[in-house]
């Protein structure tokens, strides 16, 4: 019968050896992530390749599942299950880079922080504090705002500009500090800088005496990114230009990490 053929099909084992359908299901949830949450069924048929009836077939399992729901346009946006999961991978991927930190403190001597972009936000979602009695520290879980951060610089990095100001529309951009970057033109501008130089920095923008050097996760599942603070006393110049390569060492490492790799 039609049914149990396209149900054969659907099961089979793909190519890495996995069942097809999961990795399609998967693979429309990430295409209506990368298309901002919400897609009509011919967008998705476009953009994957899958025929519609395949793809109708799948969407409304993940309906019945909570992990999309359908619109009142017909159009189908990601479900509020999802979070729960975003939420505990989030903590994990706290949890697998703590090595990473561990291994920048012990190379640099500074806090080592690892952060995502949550929304508008950024969020610290791991730290291991320096040995130094004179030490910087963030709250994991901490929320702050991008534009004052070493953090939130290499997160905005790729950024289109206009998104980016359309961000910063939305949560403005009030002064931390004297220093901190309070236009949109000037932000842009920084993020120009950490394109060119390959790392951010923060330079007294949070709070005064800090400085902050950071660069993104490169391939990470989710935008992140690490970095080191201390005090300005400490993290100078010459300090940035030792310090700069192993951060981007590690975040590489990192990043190879976090890499899904295909079952042997």
């Amino acid at each position: 019968m039609p049914t149990s053929s396209a149900s054969t099909t659907d099961s089979a084992k793909s190519a890495t050896g996995g069942v097809q359908s999961l990795e399609r299901a998967f693979d429309l949830l990430e295409r209506m992530a990368d298309a901002g949450g919400e897609v009509g069924l011919s967008e998705l048929s476009a953009s994957s390749g899958l025929p519609l009836p395949t793809i109708h077939r799948l969407m409304r399992t993940l309906v019945a599942c909570g992990y999309v729901r359908q619109q009142p346009n017909r159009r189908y946006a990601l479900g509020p299950r999802l979070i729960r999961l975003g939420e505990s991978a989030a903590r994990l991927l706290g949890t697998w880079a703590r090595p990473y930190l561990a291994r920048l403190v012990e190379e640099t001597g500074e806090t080592a922080n690892m952060a995502l972009l949550d929304g508008d936000e950024i969020v610290y979602v791991a730290q291991v504090p320096s040995k130094h009695s004179m030490r910087m520290f963030t709250e994991v879980g901490r929320r702050v705002l991008p534009h004052s951060t070493g953090v939130g610089k290499a997160l905005l990095a790729n950024t289109p500009d206009a998104e980016v100001r359309a961000l910063l529309s939305r949560t403005g951009m009030p002064a931390a500090t004297e220093k901190t970057i309070t236009t949109a033109d000037g932000f842009l501008a920084a993020l120009a800088d950490v394109r060119r130089l390959g790392y951010a920095v923060d330079d007294n923008e949070q709070e005064i005496g800090v400085r902050c050097l950071a660069v993104s996760v490169p391939d990470s599942p989710t935008a992140a990114a690490i970095s080191i603070s201390g005090p300005a006393g400490r993290v100078t110049e010459a300090a940035t230009d030792r310090i700069v390569p192993v951060l981007q060492e590690i975040a590489q490492e990192l990043s190879e990490a976090l890499a899904t790799q295909a079952p042997a």
